[in-house]
């Protein structure tokens, strides 16, 4: 039996705990701070992150990394997209070389311009056939509660996906598999960034038709971005794609959209992170690494340039909006 160590003991590292749990998996969670990994095993609560989900008595928390990484067989890598590199590089001493590590964070690297499979694979040396991602509409919240969703396990080796795909599979949580890791990993990167330009479109009081043209205009950016990296447009159109981003986009449990429906308020970066518990949204970094990704690809991304003036350069909510909606248009 597959033994599993999710890394990183947030609202989506302790969801994903507790499916692979109550999927019958043998599954541990670190959490950098020993304080809150004894509240975890304490009261079987995560009191930082999701306070009112009950976790199942057999999911058991550690701050000790050579423990919880060791006869690991899945390595589950749920940490921040920009800090992943240097989680690795602490991990590394303790990993198995013939662990699947396999993320759920969404973003491209800043300066590098990685994805995430391809940071683990460089800082680890593991062959890309053994780094997967899981990749879809899912929000930790809902899932956590046990509301059904549909995820994507993707990775190179179809066998190796399939056996994530039986350590993960619940009556509320249904994953696929897929051979498509570049699109699943540019679906969720870019989402981010669509769902920070939707908040803020909410933000400044604009309503349906608006949101629709973004979500809609977001996925054909995401679309393009992808197939000039080497995506299938089929995975973009499918759950790690447009259902990642319309979930994104549309709820005020993620953290992107109510990030971006702060700065259309007009909120400052600072304010708006000190509005949302002090956590910065994915989207605000991953905009400019989005934004460099496809100029070195010359891939056309008005929305993701929009953001990133907005959230770095002092364009405005509505400034961005309406140039936007006054460019020179393109046959659909």
């Amino acid at each position: 039996m597959m033994q599993a160590v999710v890394m990183g003991s947030g609202s989506w590292g302790t969801a994903m705990a507790k499916v692979l749990v109550d999927a019958g998996t043998p599954t541990v969670l670190w959490s950098r701070r020993p304080e809150l990994a004894d509240a975890i095993n304490r009261t079987h609560t995560n009191p930082d992150y999701l306070p009112q989900v009950p976790l199942p008595e057999g999911l058991r928390a550690s701050a000790d990394l050579a423990e919880v990484l060791a006869g690991a067989d899945l390595v589950v890598c749920a940490v921040p997209s920009q800090s992943l590199r240097a989680s690795m590089q602490t991990w590394l001493p303790h990993l198995a070389d013939t662990a699947t590590l396999m993320s759920l964070s969404k973003g491209v690297e800043t300066g590098t311009l990685l994805r995430m499979s391809e940071v683990i694979a460089e800082v680890t040396g593991a062959a890309s056939d053994r780094v997967a991602v899981l990749s879809g509409p899912n929000l930790a919240g809902e899932i956590a509660v046990g509301q059904p969703a549909a995820t994507v396990v993707a990775c190179e080796d179809e066998s190796r996906a399939r056996d994530i795909q039986k350590a993960c599979s619940t009556r509320y949580f249904r994953p696929y598999t897929n051979t498509d890791v570049v699109g699943c990993e540019i679906g969720g990167a870019v989402k981010n960034v669509i769902a920070l330009a939707c908040g803020m479109a909410s933000g400044v009081g604009l309503g349906e038709n608006t949101l629709a043209s973004i979500i809609t205009r977001g996925l054909a950016e995401t679309i393009r971005l992808g197939v000039a990296l080497g995506a299938r447009p089929e995975t973009l159109a499918g759950l790690a794609g447009v259902g990642d981003l319309v979930a994104t986009c549309s709820s005020p449990l993620s953290r992107n959209r109510t990030f971006g429906s702060r700065l259309g308020e007009g909120k400052t970066l600072a304010e708006a992170q000190e509005a949302t518990n002090g956590q910065v949204a994915e989207g605000v970094k991953s905009c400019t690494s989005v934004r460099a990704l496809a100029e070195k690809h010359g891939v056309d991304m008005p929305l993701t340039e929009a953001v990133h003036q907005v959230c770095h350069e002092g364009l405005t909510v509505t400034e961005a909006i309406y140039s936007l909606l006054g460019r020179r248009t393109k046959p659909e």
